[in-house]
């Protein structure tokens, strides 16, 4: 029987961090992969490899003037792409790019018909606007596989969903103003946290109001509370039936987060696979993409990925 999952254990990936001292460190990838292959993942799943981006592709979200401007730098090796959470490094474009393009590929097998389902670790760069860089972010993968799912393949209901600690402020303000994009996202208020926003009364602007659902909660919210609000999440994905699930699962949701206060533990990202796996099924011919997303305590990158993938294997 063919697998239905396809995991990216694609070591060039983890080529997208910051080094050892920032949060976003390359261990990030290793502690999973080491975790996946304990548990024997591996042997349950395929094989995916890594892919670049055009930079077409690229700008079917981004302006051309933000993409030359993360090329020059890259190229200089310096500096910030922001305003100092996103350093620059030498080889940060083709980095970025491979993310982007790894998770376009994903698409690419899912509508193909190859996979019903796709993992990617080092992916769900979701702060990233459309002519800025921010939170670590240089490329926003999801807002070009969004984009892509339209120009390739005409598919206009897509739901992106997010139970990362930080809002997906660049999915939401990205598409704002589309009401054919389904926005979901769970994360620790804003009030406490990066990047500010999110706020339960953004839901859309002109056509799009009243289509986006933003459910923040409050530090140290637990699985209770995850339950609560992801009643309202299948509520609204039922109501819509979305063609294509784009699900971010960002680690740093989980207990003990060096750089958040929520107190989620992986079976809520577990559940929250399982149930978009059903929906999938349900409404979309089973098209689910997963993205690793943020996570910054190795243990939870590590416990959180793999009972993700565990829920995904059929």
């Amino acid at each position: 029987m063919a697998k239905a999952l396809i995991v990216y254990d694609d070591e060039s990936l983890s080529e997208y961090s910051f080094g050892n001292d920032h949060p976003f460190g390359p261990m990030r990838y290793a502690a999973f992969y080491q975790q996946f292959i304990k548990q024997g993942l591996h042997k349950l799943t395929a094989h995916g490899i890594a892919s670049s981006a055009t930079k077409e592709q690229i700008t079917l979200f981004h302006t051309q003037q933000y993409l030359d401007h993360v090329m020059t730098l890259s190229a200089i090796g310096e500096g910030y792409l922001d305003y100092g959470d996103t350093p620059v490094f030498k080889g940060i474009y083709e980095a970025a790019a491979r993310v982007v393009g790894t998770t376009i590929d994903a698409v690419d097998k899912i509508m193909a018909g190859d996979f019903k389902r796709a993992f990617i670790p080092i992916a769900g760069l979701h702060h990233a606007r459309r002519d800025k860089a921010a939170g670590f972010c240089a490329f926003n993968d999801c807002g070009v596989a969004i984009e892509w799912l339209r120009k390739q393949y005409n598919i206009k209901k897509v739901a992106y969903i997010d139970i990362d600690a930080h809002h997906g402020d660049g999915v939401f303000y990205g598409f704002e103003t589309d009401p054919d994009l389904q926005f979901a996202d769970i994360h620790e208020d804003g009030i406490y946290l990066y990047p500010g926003t999110g706020h339960m009364n953004e839901t859309g602007k002109a056509e799009a109001t009243g289509t986006k659902l933003n459910l923040p909660v409050p530090m140290h919210a637990d699985d209770a509370r995850f339950k609560k609000e992801w009643e309202k999440i299948e509520t609204y994905l039922h109501l819509r039936q979305p063609e294509f699930i784009l699900f971010q699962c960002g680690a740093d949701s989980i207990k003990n987060d060096p750089i958040t206060d929520l107190n989620f533990t992986p079976q809520s990202h577990a559940f929250a696979a399982r149930q978009l796996k059903k929906m999938a099924d349900q409404y979309a011919n089973g098209r689910l993409l997963t993205m690793g997303g943020g996570g910054y305590n190795l243990n939870n990158i590590a416990s959180t990925w793999c009972a993700v993938i565990e829920a995904l294997i059929e």
